[in-house]
């Protein structure tokens, strides 16, 4: 018994849709681009640190590393108070 019809070329009638699915999704994704702001460059070069910073953060960061870096418990608990009541 033969199972095979005479018209074999028509063996998937999706492939067409699948092939066209296909394409335009290559289509979609070659045309992706993207575009940093003046704005959003503006905020990148405000966030850099200045060197009065960095030199604060490196005097902190030696007073940790040698034990000498003391928490003011008050200070500490006052600045969350402040930050929390907004």
């Amino acid at each position: 018994m033969k199972i095979n019809g005479t018209n074999h070329t028509n063996f998937n009638p999706y492939k067409q849709q699948i092939q066209k699915q296909a394409e335009v999704k290559k289509d979609i994704q070659s045309k992706d681009q993207i575009e940093i702001s003046s704005e959003a460059k503006q905020l990148q070069e405000n966030e850099k640190t200045s060197e009065k910073r960095a030199t604060h953060v490196q005097e902190i960061k030696q007073a940790v590393e040698s034990g000498n870096y003391k928490v003011n418990p008050e200070k500490t608990a006052q600045k969350m108070l402040d930050f929390w009541s907004k």
